[in-house]
């Protein structure tokens, strides 16, 4: 039996991402009637690429899923996932270090 090199390499969490991912990108180009060799063009790529896209091959470059994400018209999306506003892991990491109290520096400015 074969397995594919993403099943592998990848956390099962990361690949079920990826997998809903391609399944909501070819959902979005059919709610849309873009037919797949139109919404390959689009995205200046094969046809067999965006059908692996779309199956959620992890395999696939970063890059061709965010061009395909372009060519669905929701590239803005994509750019707010790891915005810093949505990090509440991060955000409670920054308040626990904040300092307890801020003294002067001795110095006054006149």
């Amino acid at each position: 039996m074969r397995t594919s090199r993403s099943s592998i390499l990848f956390p099962i969490p990361v690949r079920r991402a990826i997998r809903k991912l391609g399944h909501d990108l070819r959902d979005a180009r059919r709610r849309r009637r873009i037919p797949l060799a139109i919404a390959a063009q689009r995205a200046s790529i094969s046809r067999t690429t965006l059908i692996r896209i779309e199956k959620g091959d992890a395999g696939v470059a970063l890059g061709l899923y965010a061009t395909v994400v372009f060519v669905m018209g929701m590239i803005d999306r994509l750019a707010d996932v790891a915005d810093p506003k949505g990090d509440s892991v991060g955000l409670q990491l920054e308040e626990e270090h904040l300092p307890q109290r801020i003294r002067n520096s001795g110095k006054q400015k006149r």
